[in-house]
Order: C-alpha cells, then sequence, then structure tokens
C-alpha cells in the first residue's frame, strides 16, 4: 500500500458508456502505477479490476463477505485472475461471514480509505456510489465523477456529485478499447 492509489466504483447496472469509461481510466492509471480498488460488485467494478489487469497493474478487491466466498458468484474467476497477478482480496469480516445490507456500506467505507481519490464513474440517484463518495469526502480525499447523459438514470448521482463540487473527469483514455 506504499503506491498510489485511485477507488473506482459505480453502477452494477452499467451502461455501456460507464464500463467502457471505467475500463479505460483504470488501464490508465495502472500503467501509472496506481493501484486500482473497487469492490468486486459487477458492472463498473468489474471493468475496473478488469481494466487494471489489462494494464499488467495491480487491483485490490474489499469484499462485503467472509474471503471464504466469492460474491458475485460470476465474479469468482475475476477473484482468482485478481490473485494470479499480484492482487488482494481483503474483508475486515471473518470466514463465513454473509452479506449483509450494512455490509455494503462498511466495505464503501474501506475503499474510500485505502485511496486518496475515488472516482464515480455511474451512480443512479440513490446508489451505494455515492455513500463511497460521502465516506471520501469525510476522510479527507479527493471525489471526481465522470459527467453522464442528463437523460440517463444512471448519471443522476453522478452529475449530481459534480453539481455539489466532485471534480470532473474530462479526458477519455482509450488505450483499454485497442
Amino acid at each position: 500500500m506504499n503506491k498510489k492509489s485511485v477507488t473506482i466504483v459505480g453502477s452494477r447496472n452499467a451502461s455501456e458508456y460507464g464500463k467502457r469509461n471505467a475500463g479505460n481510466i483504470a488501464y490508465y492509471l495502472a500503467k501509472k502505477d496506481y493501484v486500482i480498488i473497487s469492490g468486486l460488485a459487477i458492472g463498473i467494478d468489474t471493468m475496473a479490476h478488469i481494466g487494471a489487469l489489462k494494464a499488467k497493474g495491480r487491483t485490490i478487491a474489499v469484499l462485503t463477505h467472509g474471503l471464504n466466498k466469492i460474491y458475485p458468484y460470476c465474479n469468482r474467476q475475476l477473484a482468482i485472475e485478481i490473485l494470479k497477478n499480484n492482487g488482494t482480496l481483503i474483508s475486515e469480516n471473518p470466514i463465513g461471514t454473509t452479506i449483509s445490507k450494512e455490509s455494503f456500506s462498511y466495505r464503501d467505507r474501506i475503499m474510500s480509505g485505502l485511496s486518496m481519490n475515488t472516482i464515480i464513474v455511474e451512480a443512479k440517484k440513490e446508489s451505494g456510489s455515492l455513500i463511497t463518495a460521502d465516506y471520501a469526502l469525510s476522510q479527507g480525499r479527493d471525489v471526481y465523477a465522470i459527467p453522464g447523459n442528463i437523460i440517463s438514470q444512471t448519471s443522476q448521482g453522478t452529475n449530481q456529485l459534480l453539481k455539489e463540487g466532485a471534480k470532473p473527469v474530462i479526458r477519455l483514455y482509450n488505450e483499454f478499447y485497442k
């Protein structure tokens, strides 16, 4: 953890625009030697981890449960790839702990606490990603958001963050999709 790190989170029901941005940004930052932190959820988190791995960078997945089971199951192979490529899976929960509604908020606190910067890629108006942004702000971290389509539900939260003073991510890095 003595390297630069950034948390990248967003919607589970991500648009192609959001997935592409998450992968591109993670790839670009991992190439710049940032450790990419996310929550191993489907959607934006998955693409952030994949972008880091494709760049041959490090990524950390913060889990909502004990380390004995991967959720969602469809990301089990991704978790294995993270470990094979010098990444880390972490959880504050003991082996055997199952998922609870509160565990997502606890995970968000850990993700924002591990990095100096948090990037919210896509978020609905009532999104867990906004909880991560709130934790980051309360911890004195910088919060960035990707502007989105004004009629997209998955951009309502990020656009609101921008209105409230989050730093905009306005340059698109396309190295991931080369």
